[in-house]
């Protein structure tokens, strides 16, 4: 009862939030790669417990030379994460004027490619990942990480491009991949007008909550696909009224809720 006398409403609150805080990086991490470098990390702290505890002076001072530079390590280790987890922080309500002009921005970047493609019927498949992690679909692809913007977007689609064939994969403000497969979608009901690209499309959006643009390289018609249900004949008002209001309007109305 001592020891519970001794306690105060701060220390309550530091365990908390510590708790909150530790909670929210295993979220972050969970079925990333950083879950096997943490487990990494924690194989070198028993080395170095084992070290000490019998006397293994070299690998002692290996190990104790590698903790001393940690932070560093970390970073360099957990960039990724690290991104995304101030992504979150900027979605707060009080920052959502700069967030909603940002997100709005790289928006335009996305129609204005998909307008510019379907005036040359130049086919392409667009994949804007949500909540669902398209980590396996990415890892078949090439990574890029790039800025999201017409101009690269528009020459990966090109038909001289080595990855033209593929869905290119969007995360937030960044292009993440190119030339990735996606699971074509084995429904009887879908046209037999629709193409490879478009039951792509719809198999990737039945599979994950993910947010799938085509443009037909026979029609140059611009299509979208949310929740497995495809939408055709799109015009360049209409595409950024949908995007819009599927990644800035929700999200700024949930944040301010």
């Amino acid at each position: 009862m001592e020891i519970f006398r001794q306690i105060r409403w701060q220390d309550v609150v530091d365990i908390l939030l510590v708790a909150f805080i530790v909670y929210r990086i295993l979220l972050l991490i969970k079925g990333t790669r950083a879950i096997q470098m943490l487990v990494g990390l924690g194989i070198l702290l028993i080395a170095l417990m084992i070290s000490k505890w019998i006397n293994l002076y070299t690998i002692d001072w290996l190990v104790q030379s590698f903790w001393s530079q940690i932070v560093l390590a970390l970073i360099i280790l957990f960039q990724p994460e690290l991104r995304r987890a101030l992504a979150h922080i900027g979605e707060n309500p009080l920052l959502y004027p700069f967030s909603y002009v940002e997100e709005s921005r790289h928006i335009e970047e996305i129609v204005r490619t998909a307008v510019s493609l379907s005036n040359r019927k130049i086919g392409s498949l667009i994949v804007i990942e949500r909540e669902t992690d398209l980590k396996n679909f990415i890892e078949m692809g090439t990574e890029l990480d790039a800025k999201v913007s017409k101009e690269i977007l528009v020459s990966i689609f090109q038909p001289t491009s080595p990855i033209h064939d593929g869905a290119v994969i969007i995360r937030g403000k960044r292009i993440i991949a190119g030339g990735c497969f996606l699971p074509l979608s084995l429904r009887a009901d879908i046209s037999r007008s629709l193409g490879t690209r478009h039951r792509a499309a719809i198999g990737i959006t039945e599979e994950t909550d993910a947010v799938v643009i085509v443009v037909s390289e026979e029609t140059g018609a611009i299509s979208i696909v949310i929740g497995g249900e495809i939408t055709q004949n799109l015009d360049m008002n209409t595409l950024r009224e949908t995007l819009t209001d599927l990644f800035v309007r929700k999200p700024h109305r949930k944040a301010m809720k």
